[in-house]
């Protein structure tokens, strides 16, 4: 009897901690939805919202990580438990990275602003906004699957990632052809390539975060494993 109240304990913990993350993912999520609102209106008022969001999930990943040393400490877990455990500090540790892309890209912002961006540029800037939509449904996906457990959602973040790259090329090509017709766009182009890598990191994020979840439920490492290896490795 005792065994069983310390493992409902212990599952009462784990679920609190899997719905902190939860919470943090949707803070950076809607972190990231407010970066791009501020870069298509270029509003430095929605940019500074961005950024003092940034000092909110610094916080959440200290508090969420000091919540996880004590269950560890505490209930010394293994096998399935141990991976959940180490999974949510990974986890963690992807969504305080696409917070700092959300701030960069909204820092980014506010220096196109003051430069006084060319209104050539305004295609570009719809241009990345639908990548962020891509890397942003890839995040909003991984966290659905971590929420679930679900592999084979977590394999179409995996699938999708290549989509995200592919984007971000096209961008890089057309940044590349503003600067080359007018010189005038070079400053403003260049800061909106690093918006772009900004974007399709977010999406390595989203991917690394679908690579955690098949450990935690496979406990098998899918990283730098070809497609087919991984579909291998969630049937």
């Amino acid at each position: 009897m005792p065994d069983k109240h310390l493992s409902t304990q212990f599952d009462a913990e784990l679920s609190g901690i899997s719905n902190r993350v939860l919470e943090m993912g949707g803070l950076v999520e809607s972190q990231l939805s407010q970066a791009m609102s501020a870069l298509s209106a270029f509003s430095p008022e929605t940019a500074a919202q961005v950024i003092e969001r940034e000092a909110q999930v610094n916080r959440m990943e200290l508090e969420i990580d000091r919540e996880l040393s004590g269950v560890i400490a505490r209930r010394q877990p293994t096998a399935r438990d141990l991976r959940l455990l180490i999974a949510v500090s990974k986890t963690i540790a992807n969504l305080e990275r696409v917070g700092d892309e959300a701030a960069r890209i909204a820092r980014t912002v506010d220096k196109l602003i003051n430069a006084g961006v060319s209104t050539r540029l305004r295609q570009p800037v719809a241009d990345l906004a639908y990548e962020a939509e891509l890397a942003t449904a890839s995040l909003r996906k991984a966290l659905d699957a971590f929420a679930r457990l679900d592999t084979a959602r977590a394999l179409e973040v995996l699938k999708q990632d290549d989509q995200i790259d592919q984007e971000f090329d096209g961008l890089l090509r057309k940044l590349i052809t503003y600067m080359m017709e007018d010189p005038r766009t070079i400053s403003a182009s260049i800061d909106l390539v690093f918006v772009a890598k900004a974007i399709e990191r977010v999406g390595d994020h989203a991917k690394n975060l679908a690579e955690v979840i098949i450990y935690v439920v496979k406990g098998t490492d899918v990283r730098h494993a070809s497609m087919e290896a991984v579909e291998d490795a969630i049937r």
